[in-house]
């Protein structure tokens, strides 16, 4: 007997987006459209959206099963979740899920410990010394810094020269050594438990520009119970304002990181364009779109 096997389709990796506030610096709709194409782009994804609203308290519904996407994308941030929200990511991380934490979603959340855990580093929203150590790259070499202070500092909006520093890891593997990120907010100062944390790239915060004077990491993964998250500083976006989120290295990091977080692999491939040293790549909503 004979048997002719068809091609196989691999299952595809689901997505949820968590969407439904930001603070008046920042514009969750926006970047919920750049999220959205970005993930059509690559075929291996699934995605969806929930948009929390006030009208539910901010509460992940009793219906949804986490369990169901193998990562989470967080675009989220101010505004309190309850507790039955909290415990509910934090056992749908701990038992293996991924995370994905783009810029602001690092504010969110300073009371809640366990998501202080699982992004790492964290700024503002009254995050200090208590919080944990700040942490940056110094004469080859990560610091933690225990110096009393605020956490959470940026300087302009400038583009700035993002810093491969772990050339290994899937998430980087390939990516250019050095390459020039578009108009961002770095974020600088951050602090955090640093717990189980790999920093994969960093970018150097000028004074000039009203930032740290440090090598601040902008890339970085953590592990929390069998979850795998990543973290970029990178992406802010207002209403007006999302070019950060065109630019190519951005764009490549993210679905990189957030196939990873599912995943813990990356098989997808480099574009044929990439960023240099010296030289941004961009690609606006519409051509993600096309």
């Amino acid at each position: 007997m004979c048997h002719t096997l068809g091609t196989i389709q691999a299952k595809p990796i689901n997505v949820l987006i968590l969407s439904g506030h930001t603070d008046k610096y920042h514009y969750w709709q926006i970047k919920s459209e750049y999220f959205k194409a970005m993930l059509a782009t690559e075929s291996i994804f699934k995605t969806e959206e929930l948009v929390l609203t006030d009208s539910n308290l901010y509460n992940l519904p009793t219906s949804l099963k986490l369990s169901d996407y193998k990562a989470v994308v967080i675009n989220f941030n101010e505004l309190p979740w309850t507790d039955f929200s909290k415990q509910t990511l934090e056992k749908y991380v701990k038992s293996g899920g991924g995370l994905v934490v783009i810029h602001e979603a690092d504010n969110a959340f300073p009371d809640w410990p366990a998501y202080n855990e699982m992004i790492g580093l964290g700024g503002w929203g009254g995050r200090n010394e208590k919080s944990g150590p700040y942490y940056y790259w110094k004469d080859n070499q990560y610091v933690y810094d225990y110096t009393p202070g605020v956490g959470g500092k940026h300087g302009q909006r400038v583009p700035f020269v993002v810093h491969v520093r772990d050339t290994n890891h899937p998430i980087t593997k390939g990516l250019p050594a050095k390459w020039l990120h578009q108009n961002d907010e770095l974020y600088g100062n951050l602090r955090g438990p640093g717990k189980n944390m790999q920093v994969l790239a960093t970018a150097f915060s000028t004074k000039e520009t009203g930032g740290t004077g440090k090598e601040e990491p902008v890339l970085f993964t953590i592990k929390y119970g069998k979850g795998r998250i990543f973290q970029s500083v990178m992406g802010h976006t207002t209403a007006t304002l999302s070019d950060s989120f065109e630019d190519v290295g951005f764009q490549v990091t993210f679905l990189r990181g957030t196939e990873w977080a599912a995943t813990g692999k990356v098989k997808q491939k480099l574009p044929a364009e990439m960023p240099s040293e010296d030289q941004v790549v961009l690609r606006n909503l519409e051509s993600l779109k096309k």
